[in-house]
């Protein structure tokens, strides 16, 4: 393994474990490189890892703030699956299977996606249940002739995984859109939103690395569990 992903995987648990509480600063990358005696370059591109997998945000002049890891954390610029989260956090997950079927897109999905109105389309509803909770609906349209051979049992686990290591595809970038919503009697019912008047909804249209879109996400969240995390600089 590559020494960078060593040290990332060191920290990682290490802020995991409270070593590195939340809102501390992490040492200097001069302290880092002399720690694990290899370069700034190197500790670079471990702290980069963090950063993208919300576990610190990198601030120019001061260094590399820990965030609080109680909240799960979702990237804003990222692009991670449900199951990379789980496994990240170290949490109880399970995916409930609502719906699932081949279908002709409607007419709104015809303009979101761009496809013509007899273009076979996945419809999947999973709920996501972290630590005996369900708190994320997700409502996801992938175009069947790009993905073909989507099962129940494959949505139960991973799309992204069967996509790239049993279809050998390249995912490449997705473009989000954040809303705050009133819940829906659909949300109410699947969910446990129970003193809830609000949703966090995030629409994905995830494209492959040849700028193809072939998936439409909308993930609707109880907005207690979640923090989206982003690093941003302005422009000088």
């Amino acid at each position: 393994m590559n020494k960078y992903l060593v040290i990332f995987e060191e920290i990682e648990q290490a802020i995991r474990n409270g070593k590195y509480a939340p809102n501390s600063i992490l040492p200097s990358e001069n302290e880092l490189a002399e720690r694990y005696d290899t370069s700034r370059e190197t500790i670079r591109k471990a702290l980069n890892i963090l950063a993208q997998k919300g576990y610190i945000q990198k601030l120019r002049g001061k260094g590399s703030l820990v965030l609080d890891m109680q909240k799960l954390q979702f990237p804003i610029s990222g692009l991670v699956s449900f199951k990379e989260l789980a496994e990240k956090m170290g949490s109880s997950s399970v995916t409930h299977i609502e719906s699932f079927a081949k279908k002709v897109p409607t007419a709104v999905l015809q303009k979101e996606m761009n496809l013509k109105k007899d273009e076979p389309i996945w419809e999947v509803s999973r709920i996501r249940e972290i630590n005996k909770e369900k708190i994320i609906l997700d409502k996801d349209y992938i175009v069947e002739r790009f993905v073909p051979g989507l099962t129940k049992e494959i949505c139960s686990h991973s799309i992204f995984d069967y996509i790239e290591k049993d279809l050998k595809l390249k995912i490449g970038f997705a473009r989000k859109e954040f809303t705050v919503e009133i819940p829906t009697e659909e949300d109410y019912r699947l969910l446990d939103l129970e003193g809830f008047q609000a949703i966090v909804v995030v629409k994905n249209y995830i494209y492959f690395e040849n700028a193809i879109l072939f998936q439409y996400t909308e993930s609707r969240h109880r907005p207690d569990k979640f923090r989206f995390v982003d690093f941003a600089r302005r422009n000088e």
